[in-house]
């Protein structure tokens, strides 16, 4: 017969040998880290743009890298404005993501496929060697999530 302190006390042991739960570990990490994936700027950069804006907006404390390429690329370009609505400055507001720590890459393959240069891009972009590479490091090494909008 097993006495009820020592059914409390094996109760207390085999609750903390099992996995903590997905919402314990992720408050245990630190702050959300998410990967935004924009491969063609003309459909996705103002959208993405939009959607980081309001992500930062609920969760502040989000660490958030957008990693580009192919023609993901265009709207980290010198003077780059989206194509349906011209008002749209990408440089002020990359600024001002930028300001808020979010990280932009930019691919060196399509740098070299399509003849770029890294002086094309807006002071605000990092490179990364492989942008589908970056993308799959992050969320399978760094635990980042994947949005692509």
């Amino acid at each position: 017969m097993m006495f009820p302190a020592r059914t409390a006390t094996f109760a207390l042991l085999a609750a903390l040998a099992m996995p903590m739960p997905a919402a314990a570990q992720m408050a245990a990490q630190g702050p959300d880290r998410v990967v935004y994936h924009i491969d063609n700027a003309a459909q996705q950069a103002t959208k993405g743009l939009r959607n980081i804006r309001n992500h930062l907006d609920v969760a502040p404390d989000t660490q958030i890298v957008v990693v580009t390429h192919a023609e993901g690329v265009d709207f980290l370009m010198e003077g780059a404005k989206d194509e349906r609505n011209p008002n749209v400055d990408y440089a002020a507001l990359v600024a001002a993501l930028k300001a808020r720590k979010v990280r932009f890459e930019a691919c060196e393959i399509t740098l070299r496929n399509r003849n770029l240069k890294r002086e094309q891009f807006s002071m605000e972009t990092e490179f990364t060697p492989s942008g589908v590479v970056r993308i799959g490091r992050l969320q399978v090494r760094e635990g980042y999530a994947y949005i692509k909008p």
